[in-house]
């Protein structure tokens, strides 16, 4: 299990180099000058805007800026916002504890509820409760989730006066419940669909008939039996849905006034903030690595077969 570490530890570094390079040239081989566009229309010495890019190493050739950016990063440097001249470490330390609490609201609604429904419709296989959350989940995946945004705020908020239709605080759990919902929305269709698949096709194997051949509590077969095997592709899915989940608030965000990355992100990319979103970026890939082996840690738990050497 230790040398497996070690060698998926290994391969991270080439994905982690590549995944940050790419964003970092897309960002900053993109025409126009951010420095420039902080004055807007008026005009300015370009001695000035000379001396802040080379503040700032802007001035220097792009692969030294990336190098520049790489060992910074071994520091807990992220690099400065253009704008601001702050830390970029500081503005995402503001704005990530609010993303992360809204994604795992939507992950933990995702979860519970999703594999519930699923597990549910693949024992009721082809009855109308299955068909009803066939239809369901395809109206989740059909349906675009700035749609599904408005649609929740208008019933839910203006309509029946439910829930407030923008969050006004962050760490309350009822401001972020819709948002979160919203959120999960469609990772909860592909949850229930991708679980209820994997409890038909278990149901049919020969270890479930053999387990009920031997006359074993109807809970234990799909409680120890059933589940443990068919929760593997389910887990593989939840584990890099978690990384989505951060990265794809920028709409949910936008539509409830959530001042989190997503919105971070949107006002980077509308000022040309490279910094910031590289920044936010490199911190996304590497939630997705961690996450991705702990994943290929847990299906050692789940199924007692798989070994790793």
């Amino acid at each position: 299990m230790g040398r497996y570490v070690v060698r998926r530890l290994l391969q991270s570094i080439p994905v982690f180099i590549g995944a940050t390079l790419l964003i970092f040239l897309m960002m900053y081989s993109l025409p126009g000058d951010p420095v420039r566009a902080l004055w807007g229309e008026q005009s300015v010495d370009p001695a000035q805007i000379a001396a802040m890019k080379k503040d700032l190493g802007l001035d220097l050739p792009l692969w030294q800026q990336y190098w520049n950016y790489f060992i910074g990063l071994f520091q807990g440097d992220f690099g400065t916002q253009i704008a601001s001249g702050r830390p970029v470490s500081e503005v995402i330390g503001e704005a990530l504890p609010v993303t992360i609490r809204l994604a795992l609201f939507a992950f933990t609604f995702t979860t519970l509820a999703g594999i519930s429904l699923g597990v549910l419709a693949g024992l009721r296989a082809d009855r109308l409760f299955d068909r009803g959350m066939l239809f369901f989940t395809l109206l989740l995946i059909s349906v675009p989730s700035f749609v599904l945004g408005y649609v929740a705020q208008f019933v839910f908020a203006f309509k029946l006066d439910l829930l407030t239709p923008t969050v006004q605080d962050s760490e309350a759990f009822g401001d972020l419940l819709m948002p979160a919902v919203v959120l999960g929305s469609l990772s909860l269709a592909y949850v229930v669909r991708l679980t209820r698949t994997s409890i038909v096709e278990n149901l049919r194997s020969d270890y479930i008939r053999t387990a009920i051949a031997k006359g074993l509590p109807r809970r234990r077969v799909i409680g120890v039996h059933l589940m443990r095997n068919s929760l593997i592709p389910v887990v593989t899915f939840l584990g890099t849905d978690l990384g989505a989940l951060l990265g794809g608030a920028v709409i949910t965000e936008g539509i409830f006034n959530v001042q989190g990355v997503g919105n971070l992100v949107y006002d980077a990319l509308f000022r040309r903030e490279g910094s910031t979103v590289v920044g936010i970026v490199t911190l996304l890939v590497i939630i997705y690595l961690a996450v991705s082996l702990i994943v290929d840690l847990l299906y050692a738990v789940l199924d007692p077969r798989i070994r790793y050497v």
